[in-house]
């Protein structure tokens, strides 16, 4: 007999870069990280499709058999240098690598826009979030935005 994981093994996992006809999709997990690592400051939809789909930046979705079971985002601080933001995998679907395979098409996404150096920010109760993204050569940096939320900044150089 199969167990649950195996049959999720057998799925197949999908990640592509939301369109607009996605927006309320992408929404709808954003929404759940938000709850999820309970996030103060939070974009409304407007804002986050004004931040989020347009050239320079995107969400990813990951769909396992169809269904969004993650998100990552990235969004431009200038010409050279993007933000990484709302990595999340829902946890009955974590530890079958969807969150390397969201970080490596933003990645992709972020070297043929141009970045040079990949940003992101954290709070102290994650160390697994911690722990992933130095594995994937993300490093201690100064702070580099406002967030009231944030006590962790790491970046990256792409190029």
């Amino acid at each position: 007999m199969r167990t649950d994981m195996a049959l999720i093994m057998t799925m197949q996992i999908k990640v592509v870069r939301a369109e607009l006809a996605d927006l309320d999709a992408a929404w709808a997990i954003v929404s759940e990280y938000y709850e999820a690592v309970s996030v103060v400051v939070r974009e409304d939809l407007e804002t986050f499709c004004r931040q989020f789909f347009v050239d320079g930046s995107g969400v990813w979705l990951a769909r396992l058999d169809g269904a969004v079971v993650g998100c990552i985002a990235l969004r431009p601080l200038d010409s050279t240098r993007g933000e990484v933001k709302r990595l999340y995998v829902q946890p009955a679907h974590r530890g079958l690598g969807i969150a390397a395979q969201l970080l490596d098409a933003l990645h992709d996404y972020a070297r043929a826009a141009g970045y040079r150096w990949l940003y992101l920010d954290s709070k102290d109760d994650l160390p697994a979030a911690h722990a992933f993204y130095q594995k994937r050569g993300y490093t201690p940096c100064p702070r580099y935005n406002d967030n009231p939320q944030a006590t962790i900044f790491m970046r990256k150089q792409l190029a």
